[in-house]
């Protein structure tokens, strides 16, 4: 078996000699060979040559050839901001209006083109890599999702239309789906074998809101894609429990999810619904500040924590972040190609306590509510985006009756604290040390409701 044939398999959920093997080395591939994740996504020949490092360190059974979430945001009039260690972010809406004005409704004429934005250097590079390597390896292009899309173009407000302007969403994210089937046309053109339609809000809504607003819209790009020929995957990020079964019922080939979900009670859902699920090693506790065993012994403790591992690909749970460490990586790829070894190898290995020296808040002695936002991170994180917007707009508006902090889970005081905090979720929002909003962000008036209740 091939590796792309093992993927193939485990896609399609038939026996397979064992799990598969899928590193988001997104930005990170520019790691590899020294260039910072700007130059390597708006460069046809740097986004090759380190997507062909990625192959060579990493050895893949399915390797990702961009992972950006601003691809078509930005084609669409999204101003962005650029960084030299992750992708860039949002920085305007340009479906946002005022308080009292009407919606601005998207204009269906302004699908990206094949010539448009970065589409051509990125599919470039696609070829490229199919060329050299698309023989014995699986490759996956990832799409921005309709709803996450939706929301680069509406800014935070499309959350509110939901409660009171629900003809607009849906055609909102109508239109967003159209430029998703494009956006999957162009990448299956290039040679990608699965479409990843990654969707990080979906975490951030409610089953029901699912089912009014995402059922149709999704269930329609995978059909799509799969009359295209290419497999699919539904990619989501933070706590989305409560949306695998309907998740499942959009015909979508897999899922894939990250550390904020319980992989084996997921796989349980997928597998009733014949669906292959991927993830979800974390992505800053483990594979950026963690050691190789912390890698190598995660993977393990995953993989025997599930009895049966058909239609299982471990991956980590998003994105991976810019600075992790190659090693950490490759001890990931060795736990799952030699599991038994590995096993024996970190039997014994017992990580550090960090959480010692970290000193919460005198949180029943406050002068005033204190609101806390724990994030993985509001730069390359878009639900940590439009909840710490949320917070801003709180802080906005309340002023010096109260005070505001955000922490990231990139940085390792930040992650002690939220793990002596016992923070089950990220994003989440704390209110005088108790937890408000779990994975869910809240509305400018749930929000400026709870912290008056504090007050």
């Amino acid at each position: 078996m091939t590796p792309k044939e093992l993927l193939f398999a485990t896609i399609e959920r038939k026996p397979a000699p064992r799990p598969a093997w899928v590193p988001f080395a997104g930005a990170h591939a520019a790691k590899l060979k020294g260039y910072t994740a700007t130059e390597f996504l708006q460069s046809e020949d740097k986004m090759t040559e380190c997507l062909l490092e990625v192959h060579r360190m990493f050895k893949p059974d399915g390797e990702c050839c961009i992972f950006d979430l601003q691809v078509e945001a930005e084609i669409l009039g999204c101003d962005l901001v650029w960084a030299d260690n992750g992708p860039p972010s949002v920085s305007s809406h340009p479906l946002s209006c005022g308080e009292d004005e009407e919606p601005i409704v998207p204009c269906e004429c302004t699908i990206p083109g094949p010539a448009d934005g970065r589409i051509p250097l990125i599919c470039g590079a696609m070829r490229r890599v199919k060329k050299a390597i698309g023989d014995t390896t699986a490759l996956y292009g990832l799409i921005t999702g309709p709803f996450t899309l939706a929301s680069h173009l509406r800014g935070s407000d499309i959350f509110m239309d939901m409660f009171d302007n629900d003809a607009y969403v849906h055609d909102l994210l109508g239109y967003c789906n159209q430029v998703a089937c494009k956006m999957a046309d162009y990448y299956i053109e290039a040679g990608m074998d699965v479409i990843a339609v990654v969707d990080p809000l979906i975490s951030q809504i409610s089953t029901a809101c699912f089912e009014e607003f995402m059922s149709k819209p999704f269930s329609a790009l995978f059909a799509h894609i799969k009359e295209k020929g290419a497999y699919s995957s539904f990619f989501v990020c933070g706590d989305a429990t409560r949306n695998i079964d309907v998740m499942c019922q959009t015909g979508c080939n897999a899922i894939s999810v990250d550390e904020n979900v319980d992989l084996k009670a997921a796989k349980a859902i997928c597998d009733r619904h014949n669906v292959s699920i991927g993830g979800n090693i974390p992505l800053t506790t483990t594979m950026l500040h963690g050691t190789q065993q912390n890698n190598m012994k995660w993977v393990v403790e995953l993989l025997d924590s599930i009895g049966d591992k058909t239609g299982l690909v471990v991956a980590p749970g998003c994105d991976m972040p810019f600075d992790v460490p190659f090693e950490n990586t490759i001890g990931c790829a060795q736990a799952v190609f030699q599991t038994d070894a590995v096993r024996e190898m970190v039997k014994d290995y017992v990580a550090v306590d960090d959480t010692a020296d970290i000193e919460l808040p005198d949180y029943a002695h406050l002068e005033k509510p204190l609101v806390e936002a724990f994030t993985l991170d509001p730069a390359t994180c878009a639900a940590c985006t439009y909840m710490v917007a949320a917070a801003n707009e709180a802080k906005a508006a309340f002023g010096d009756g109260i005070d505001y902090k955000v922490y990231k889970y990139t940085i390792k005081e930040d992650i002690a604290r939220t793990k002596k905090m016992g923070v089950p979720n990220l994003p989440s929002l704390y209110i005088n040390g108790k937890l408000a909003f779990q994975s869910i962000i809240p509305s400018k008036e749930e929000l400026d409701a709870a912290i008056r209740n504090a007050m």
